[in-house]
């Protein structure tokens, strides 16, 4: 007992919450480092080291959680407060707080089940609910998508179970050329030829040098050919702007006419 402005304070009651605290981050600290050990290996990269991270991650919140609860508990108890009262209340709490946070909970462990799948991670292109975008931050509650236009959706883990990832293959750049039907075989052929030649090796983020699928299409006014060349994952639509512009240029060099509608007006006299 000390006496402080006429005050006696057991000090116990002052020692023994600072030596568990002290105790607890001790502990932590520990099992921090050993579970940082545990996972640890230099020659993981991309996908596989981001997977490892974020267990890394979960287990350091969930042991830092115990440990504050022991730590709290044991606290408590050296201030006279019955911890085994509160202990057995815990089973109907749990049971409370679980009806009450279904959806948590279900978010939790999709969020588990997304990591331990390797369904996607930060960075991939996904789609879901007709939403397509980048995964930009994925938690264990919810996965956060931004698209092209800059717009950010928000989904609750639970609900990421019907979901398109276009970063696990490669893309496929796609252009179909209308050729106007007199333009002469062989000025065509020349033509493909040269889109080959000058072209291969050129178009950003290609994985595979261009192939011609040949007549796509017999349109009113033209013959449509199909030009495909393998790109990066969702690179497709920068390989296509840049193979329409150079081979309109080559078009133009070699007279290869592109139709297009015309309006005939008939002046009735």
């Amino acid at each position: 007992m000390i006496e402080f402005h006429g005050m006696k304070i057991d000090i116990k009651l002052i020692i023994v919450p600072i030596i568990n605290i002290i105790i607890g981050i001790i502990v932590y600290l520990i099992l921090k480092r050993i579970i940082s050990k545990i996972l640890e290996n230099k020659k993981l990269k991309g996908t596989q080291l981001q997977r490892i991270n974020t267990v890394r991650s979960l287990m350091k919140n969930i042991i830092k959680y115990i440990i504050v609860l022991l730590v709290g508990l044991s606290i408590l108890s050296v201030f006279g407060v019955n911890v085994k009262s509160i202990l057995a209340g815990l089973g109907i709490g749990t049971a409370i707080i679980g009806l009450a946070f279904q959806d948590f909970a279900k978010d939790i462990i999709a969020g588990l089940s997304i990591i331990a799948e390797g369904l996607y991670e930060v960075g991939d292109i996904i789609e879901v609910d007709d939403f397509m975008g980048e995964v930009i931050s994925f938690g264990l509650r919810t996965t956060r998508i931004k698209n092209f236009k800059g717009a950010t959706k928000i989904i609750s883990n639970h609900y990421m179970d019907k979901i398109i990832n276009y970063s696990n293959n490669n893309s496929l750049a796609v252009i179909d050329i209308a050729i106007a039907y007199e333009t002469k075989e062989e000025d065509i052929e020349k033509a493909f030829e040269l889109i080959s030649k000058e072209l291969n090796g050129k178009v950003p983020y290609a994985k595979k040098d261009i192939e011609f699928w040949g007549v796509n299409d017999l349109s009113d006014s033209s013959v449509v050919y199909r030009i495909v060349v393998e790109t990066e994952s969702m690179k497709q639509f920068i390989a296509e702007r840049y193979l329409r512009r150079e081979i309109k240029k080559i078009f133009d060099k070699n007279n290869i006419k592109i139709p297009y509608q015309q309006i005939e007006v008939h002046n009735g006299k």
